[in-house]
């Protein structure tokens, strides 16, 4: 059974699947804690499943990211966690935070890396004018969105699409994605130490 801490910085939405998913008695994770780097509402969904929660935000070590990682990494390791999920996670961690969790870090990204990295991929693809974009579930290094990729898959942008409605088609993927990912990982079937 792998032990998960999910890191989220808004609604948890990812989160939200994760925990449901894990009520099935057969899926080989469980999530035994939730951080973020604020207050932020997904915690409600940590709540309701009685999962314990903490926020290190960083305006709390006066902008010295790496005190801030410190700090995020001892929060973490106090849960003595199989893997880490960035889910939503919206702040880069200082290098030696990744040094320490790699390769049991793993992201989520609304885009089909390498295109599109960064904060905005969804605002990103419509902008370009692409035909298809994709999500994206990788192992974390200290590059943006640079990492090995586990599993990926394309969705089509449509004509009329938005911003808004392209991403609420690429959520449900990340979802489905981020899922099977920790299944494969649980089974044995990605080997994360394989991919570095």
């Amino acid at each position: 059974m792998l032990s998960l801490v999910v890191l989220i910085s808004g609604g948890g939405s990812n989160l939200r699947a994760l925990l449901d998913a894990s009520e099935d008695a057969e899926f080989p994770a469980r999530v035994v804690a939730v951080g973020a780097d604020r207050p932020a509402d997904g915690f409600e969904h940590a709540e309701h499943y009685g999962i314990p929660t903490f926020s290190v935000a960083l305006s709390s070590f006066g902008g010295d990211r790496d005190a801030w990682g410190d700090e995020l990494l001892e929060q973490i390791r106090q849960w003595e966690p199989d893997l880490v999920v960035l889910s939503g996670f919206m702040k880069l961690l200082p290098p030696r935070v990744v040094e320490a969790l790699s390769p049991k870090l793993i992201n989520t990204h609304p885009a089909f890396l390498p295109e599109f990295p960064g904060a905005h991929g969804v605002r990103d693809a419509i902008q370009a004018g692409v035909t298809e974009t994709g999500a994206s579930v990788i192992v974390v290094d200290n590059g943006v969105d640079s990492g090995p990729i586990i599993a990926q898959e394309r969705i089509p942008v449509l004509p009329d699409d938005t911003e808004a409605s392209l991403h609420d088609r690429i959520k449900p993927v990340e979802r489905r994605l981020l899922i099977q990912a920790i299944l494969d990982i649980a089974n044995d079937h990605v080997r994360l130490k394989d991919l570095t």
